[in-house]
């Protein structure tokens, strides 16, 4: 067992990430406006008029502050600004919603995550269909997860916090920032497959969940690692694992779960784009090109790097069938573990 985790084996990373945190976020900031030199679209092409990219999530989150650099930078090679417009509620389905009802044309865009499969495999009722509502455009990255504690909890190990768990049914407490989101599931799995019973604390965020946590109102909780490094560095908390399939670069002597000792769990938290269906193919696929090429810049890079996030930039199609096959994981999921969400 690898227990480097803690504060002294984090230290050694560099501080380079805590400074790219700072400028993302002061650039995220910034509304999406059309940069000065992009001129406008030839009559009777596309587009011809602004964009909109719906945020289905409150602004300042990390799925708010990428999506804002993308909107950005869009805006040049398009010759439009591409308008931010966040729409939070239902675990992002009110936002969802919108864009399946508008019209196919192009000029709206849905900003998603992995919230998207988790509530649609696992709610009563959708207003749409998650699958034949909407066209792919791109997954844009991908977000392991960092299952931290408080250093109350006396535990070092993933092995360690699921027998404690087990000697203390119903008083360990893990928070998310809602339900359906990556935390929820994360935490979900862990108690099913470690057939545990710990209380869900759901908050309205990230940042109140975290207040929390470094209180010591709660035990613990799964989220995207920008957000803890500082405080594990710190050591007001412990770094036990992440959840991917693989160990990370920004934290390689962290285990993954599966690693330490949970075989076969895994879960990573995604964003991407959407489009309502019908939206002409031509359109989907210049968009899916013209994001691929801003996930390659450099400067961008460095910002993804900063929330925590891995370039993805699939092509279309390639979207299509990987949020095929994550409805029917989630889906799958829900029914084993006796997940609905309401």
């Amino acid at each position: 067992m690898n227990d480097s985790a803690g504060p002294s084996g984090l230290a050694r990373m560099p501080a380079r990430a805590g400074r790219l945190a700072a400028v993302l976020l002061a650039g995220a900031a910034m509304a999406a406006t059309v940069p000065a030199r992009a001129q406008p679209s030839p009559s009777g092409a596309w587009p011809a008029k602004p964009m909109r990219l719906v945020i289905p999530f409150a602004p300042g989150g990390t799925t708010d502050n990428i999506g804002r650099l993308v909107a950005q930078r869009l805006a040049e090679p398009l010759g439009q600004p591409v308008v931010v417009d966040n729409r939070p509620g239902a675990g992002g389905m009110i936002g969802a919603d919108m864009v399946a009802k508008a019209p196919p044309d192009g000029y709206t865009m849905l900003m998603m995550t992995i919230a998207f499969p988790i509530n649609a495999g696992m709610r009563k009722d959708l207003p749409f269909d998650p699958i034949r509502s909407f066209a792919p455009v791109t997954q844009l990255v991908s977000l392991p997860l960092m299952l931290v504690v408080h250093p109350s909890v006396p535990v070092k190990s993933v092995k360690e916090l699921a027998a404690l768990a087990r000697a203390r049914p119903g008083q360990l407490t893990y928070a998310t920032s809602g339900h359906g989101t990556s935390p929820h599931m994360a935490a979900a799995m862990f108690t099913w497959m470690t057939k545990t019973e710990m209380i869900h604390v759901p908050y309205k965020g990230n940042a109140p969940t975290l207040v929390d946590l470094l209180g010591g109102q709660v035990s613990m909780t799964f989220g995207i690692a920008h957000q803890f490094l500082p405080h594990v560095k710190s050591g007001k908390l412990r770094a036990l694992a992440v959840t991917t399939a693989k160990r990370t670069g920004f934290a390689p002597q962290l285990p993954t779960i599966a690693e330490a000792g949970l075989d076969g769990y895994e879960i990573s938290a995604w964003q991407g784009i959407l489009a309502p269906a019908g939206t002409p193919k031509e359109i989907t696929t210049r968009l899916s090109s013209e994001i691929a090429r801003i996930l390659r810049q450099p400067d961008v890079v460095e910002r993804l790097v900063a929330e925590g996030a891995e370039p993805v930039a699939s092509a279309p199609d390639a979207f299509g069938e990987y949020l095929r096959a994550e409805l029917a994981r989630w889906s799958r999921v829900g029914r084993e573990a006796g997940i609905r969400i309401e």
